[in-house]
């Protein structure tokens, strides 16, 4: 085992080169297999534990440059201001305004197995440390205060409403083509994809959303379920 002195040297310039260092890694620079010799060794020195990769890379305090959301990658490992993953998903959720959906903090913090976040979100929001609010089809995830929450679910909803896809209004020609496949069928409920798909197979350029329009305007009953192609 190397002295304090050493250690604190070895340390710093494999680091300053590297980055980052698995438990094997640090074994082989301080000439040691003791797991507690390492770790006294690294609090020395100041040391983060990657919330990516269940833990098992470090580095030194000084070595990230972090972002605006407190996190720092190299090579895909992920590290934190706040430490462990949970207090990282508390810091970002809390200090979102417009909360944080799933599929957003997969992308932020480059976990590669969903259930790592999912089982993380699932403990925060049962300890009550994060809420969790269903938007549409969604969860979206919030600051455990109820008031805050709401803020940021209406600015969520906002921002989707801004967001949203224009549908542009079907044309007369496209009403007569749509009416006619659907009164083909005029014996069972009619589902607006067949009916787009029929016209898209005919070449004409049509969404389900413009055929749902024309449905509406005219009267005419939806099926939910699609039926497949004749």
């Amino acid at each position: 085992m190397l002295s304090p002195e050493e250690s604190k040297t070895v340390l710093w310039n494999f680091f300053n080169k590297k980055y980052i260092a698995d438990i094997c890694q640090l074994y082989h620079l301080l000439q040691t297999t003791s797991r507690m010799s390492v770790f006294r060794r690294l609090k020395r020195m100041g040391y983060l534990t990657s919330f990516t990769d269940a833990g098992r890379y470090y580095t030194l305090q000084d070595v990230p440059i972090f972002d605006e959301w407190g996190l720092w990658f190299h090579k895909g490992i992920g590290f934190s201001q706040y430490g462990t993953l949970k207090n990282t998903i508390i810091k970002i959720v809390h200090s979102s305004d417009a909360g944080m959906m799933p599929k957003e903090m997969l992308n932020l913090l480059k976990i590669r197995i969903p259930n790592t976040l999912h089982n993380a979100l699932h403990g925060l929001v049962k300890n009550n440390q994060i809420g969790r609010r269903r938007l549409e089809r969604f969860f979206l995830y919030t600051d455990a205060n109820p008031e805050k929450a709401q803020l940021q679910l209406n600015t969520r909803r906002f921002l989707l409403q801004k967001t949203a896809p224009v549908v542009e209004p079907p044309s007369a020609e496209l009403t007569i083509a749509v009416l006619i496949e659907a009164f083909k069928t005029v014996k069972i409920r009619v589902s607006p994809t067949l009916v787009a798909e029929r016209l898209a197979i005919r070449g004409m350029s049509v969404t389900v959303e413009q055929v749902k329009q024309i449905f509406t305007r005219h009267g005419i009953p939806t099926e939910k379920k699609t039926a497949s192609l004749p």
